[in-house]
């Protein structure tokens, strides 16, 4: 059997040779990738933006506030109103909406536009990456489902590596909209890799809007959103204030925060690879340990940040841990949503994007009090809370299924 043949066979992951495989997860990786590089390169970007467009670089740092709406409010309604369309076309749906507010951000002519076109950029973001995984998982070979869905999820890690950068230089070197004109061919390239390399996915369940709004109602949902919506609220805390730290604090000049950042990716990289193996073996234990880690992390990263080498360690372990909790996560939002696994699994980078919000808020808060090391202090409180509420989302589902006996089925 052919690699093209084994794309066109609609039966579930074990009819596809490797190699098919491989550059299907590629292709769905590819679409985290343009994601990764379009939720990021606006914060470096800022006041280019501002100059561009005649305004404040606060007001400018709307546009960022307005993509994380857009994720918000696109991951649930997509997830619930598509219930019923073809998974591939809806992804491929996804992907064009991609390409069109990231087209309509490059060529925004004011700043009601821009901020329109951002709201409409991050709508699919949440989605995408919920039904990506799915459809990872779906394809995967028995026992590496995790290990596939880490694999959507490295297009994410790699963005910090080499997109973001990249977006950047280009968008500081010849206008910040030929940045958005890179995301929206990597767009592009994403939507004809998925059409060509992504197999029909026929015999992949389709749902309801009543059953995926069924998510909602399971506590086992909503705990395991809340453990990434209060942990990597902590993360996010660090990395909005990460540049001022690394110079005011750890001495570091301005010139190797890019490389810092960077280095913060690879950690990401190797974390999510490393998460994804974790998870398999062993979900629970696996988030529980990378849980953890994230929190002992940050903690120390509370005195790296008074030299500059541990510093530049430190951060890479905090990308490191922070990375190789978000497989798992995915992975216990796929098992505990029974049949509304597209809402509960585009709901985590909802909760992510939240997390995103909030922890950059308290960071804010604890700064002003405390200076510029308080927020990794305020985020390993966070991610020992993440890991609490974990505990609670796992004594709660022992005590259901205890209280269902064996025919409950106990995991």
């Amino acid at each position: 059997m052919t690699a093209t043949a084994a794309v066109a066979d609609p039966a579930p992951g074990l009819s596809l040779t490797p190699t098919a495989r491989r550059i299907a997860l590629l292709a769905l990786a590819l679409g985290g990738f343009g994601i990764g590089t379009t939720e990021f390169v606006s914060m470096g970007l800022l006041p280019d933006i501002a100059a561009g467009l005649d305004i404040t670089e606060p007001v400018a740092g709307h546009a960022i506030s307005a993509y994380a709406l857009g994720v918000v409010i696109g991951a649930p309604l997509i997830a619930v109103f598509t219930a019923r369309v073809p998974r591939k076309a809806l992804l491929l749906a996804l992907v064009a909406l991609f390409v069109v507010g990231n087209a309509a951000t490059a060529f925004a002519p004011s700043y009601g536009w821009l901020l329109a076109a951002r709201v409409l950029a991050g709508l699919p973001h949440g989605a995408y990456f919920g039904l990506a995984a799915l459809v990872a998982a779906h394809i995967s070979l028995p026992g590496h489902r995790a290990k596939s869905v880490s694999m959507v999820m490295l297009g994410l890690s790699v963005a910090n590596v080499v997109g973001v950068p990249a977006a950047s230089w280009l968008g500081q070197s010849f206008g910040w909209r030929v940045a958005f004109v890179l995301v929206t061919a990597i767009g592009v390239a994403t939507f004809l890799a998925v059409a060509a390399r992504v197999p029909h996915l026929a015999s992949m369940p389709r749902s309801r809007p009543k059953t995926e709004l069924g998510a909602l109602r399971s506590p086992q949902v909503l705990l395991t959103l809340l453990v990434g919506m209060v942990g990597f609220g902590g993360l996010f805390a660090v990395y909005t204030y990460v540049a001022t730290s690394l110079t005011d604090v750890a001495g570091l000049d301005r010139s190797w925060v890019p490389l810092a950042l960077m280095g913060y990716g690879l950690g990401m990289v190797s974390g999510n690879l490393v998460g994804g193996r974790l998870a398999d073996r062993a979900l629970v234990p696996g988030l529980f340990a990378a849980m953890s880690a994230m929190a002992v992390v940050l903690a120390l990263f509370v005195l790296a940040l008074h030299n500059p080498v541990t510093a530049l360690v430190g951060l890479f372990f905090v990308g490191f841990a922070g990375a190789a909790a978000i497989p798992g996560l995915q992975t216990r939002l796929m098992d505990v949503a029974a049949d509304a696994q597209t809402l509960a699994a585009s709901l985590n980078h909802a909760a992510l994007n939240a997390a995103n919000a909030f922890g950059a808020w308290i960071g804010g808060v604890v700064v002003t009090a405390y200076g510029y090391t308080a927020p990794a202090a305020v985020g390993a409180v966070l991610a020992a809370a993440g890991v609490g509420v974990l505990v609670v989302a796992v004594l709660q589902e022992r005590r259901t299924a205890a209280a269902a006996g064996p025919v409950g089925g106990v995991r």
